[in-house]
């Protein structure tokens, strides 16, 4: 709560060294856990949604084009994950000096 106000009332506009390696770690490791924790989710999707598209495609071949959608929407969190790591990762130079 104090920091808040103290950076809410300072005037200064400078970043000292201290706070850009904070702000860079910050970034990095937001980078890798968005990549990482959705990486896992994907995972444990894939896994889940995959089993039984194969246990359903082997008592109805017809329905390949379901089967293929619900692992395919499991595999776009890992997408979505590295898309955010990006995003994150392309902000880190800005704070450099």
């Amino acid at each position: 709560m104090n920091t808040i106000s103290v950076l809410a009332q300072s005037s200064d506009t400078t970043v000292s060294t201290t706070d850009n390696s904070l702000a860079i770690l910050g970034l990095a490791l937001g980078s890798g856990l968005a990549v990482g924790l959705a990486g896992i989710g994907a995972g444990l999707a894939i896994k889940t949604t995959g089993t039984a598209s194969i246990s359903m495609l082997a008592e109805r071949p017809e329905a390949f084009f379901k089967a293929f959608l619900v692992v395919a929407l499991g595999e776009a969190l890992a997408v979505y994950g590295l898309i955010v790591s990006i995003l994150l990762w392309t902000k880190i130079p800005t704070f450099t000096m």
